[in-house]
């Protein structure tokens, strides 16, 4: 981690990544690149329905492959980039048949590694293969919920889930949540654990950082009025007044509250759920 002279009362605390000791240096792979335009929280109709996003810097998309839809064709890392989209280091795959991806790395893969999609794959980092041909106590990252789908879990920095079990067409996996899955073992994923590790270790140190982020200003339900938030209203500083935390819309939120609905279709696969607190 790097950190800086405190010359103002924002640097005192601020820590960032050391880029430079990490990345390769290259510039993005052009053909794989586009602008796109945000949608800053809004959906189809105009209406924000995710809060506290908008503004920040402008980025260039990275197209990132999920799929690796490339079996059995060996290849090489040859440039390990930063991507403004997510937390994870990615890295520009160069195919032995000529052709050029971006992919999540994990850790400890450096350029000129290799690595390859197979179902007889070694086990080894950045190699990919059916969940049901990786030992149990393996690190895997980046998979699959239906097989052919791509990768949909275990994909931000630092992140890893654990193969604990193999059952009747399962495997199970221990999930960065705690949480304890079943996945069916025809789906794939990718051994070791994502890279960037120190990306938890950040600090902002300064409200800007953030809005050059595109993440903008949080207000707490209690400083609302009542027509705002359930937690609003009351002379000076009050309790919220109601024993449950709520969201802004009335639904339970936080504090170990379970806010997951009772008849969700993929409840027959959470075999533990996770533990509030204990990551």
């Amino acid at each position: 981690m790097k950190s800086y002279k405190p010359t103002t009362k924002t640097t005192r605390a601020r820590t960032s990544i050391e880029f430079a000791k990490l990345l390769s240096g290259h510039f993005p792979h052009k053909a794989l690149t586009f602008g796109r335009k945000r949608d800053v929280g809004r959906n189809g109709q105009g209406r924000i329905t995710m809060r506290h996003r908008g503004g920040g810097h402008k980025k260039l998309f990275r197209d990132v492959d999920f799929s690796f839809n490339k079996k059995d064709i060996p290849a090489k890392i040859s440039s390990i980039e930063y991507d403004p989209m997510r937390s994870a280091f990615i890295g520009l795959a160069a195919y032995r048949d000529g052709e050029k991806r971006y992919v999540i790395l994990p850790k400890a893969v450096k350029v000129g590694d290799t690595f390859i999609v197979s179902a007889t794959a070694p086990i080894k980092p950045a190699n990919r293969l059916p969940l049901g041909s990786i030992p149990v106590g393996t690190f895997v990252f980046n998979i699959e919920l239906k097989p052919g789908a791509g990768g949909v879990l275990v994909r931000s920095a630092g992140n890893f889930a654990e193969v604990v079990a193999h059952d009747a067409g399962y495997t199970h996996l221990k999930l960065p949540s705690t949480e304890i899955r079943a996945v069916i073992s025809t789906a794939w994923a990718s051994i070791g654990e994502v890279s960037n590790d120190e990306h938890r270790l950040v600090n902002l140190g300064k409200a800007g950082r953030s809005r050059w982020m595109g993440i903008r200003p949080t207000v707490r339900g209690t400083a609302m009025n009542p027509v705002d938030h359930p937690h609003g209203g009351g002379e000076g500083k009050q309790g919220r007044g109601s024993r449950r935390q709520k969201t802004m819309w009335g639904k339970p939120a936080g504090k170990g509250q379970k806010t997951r609905r009772p008849k969700k279709y993929s409840n027959i696969h959470i075999l533990s759920r996770r533990k509030v607190g204990k990551k």
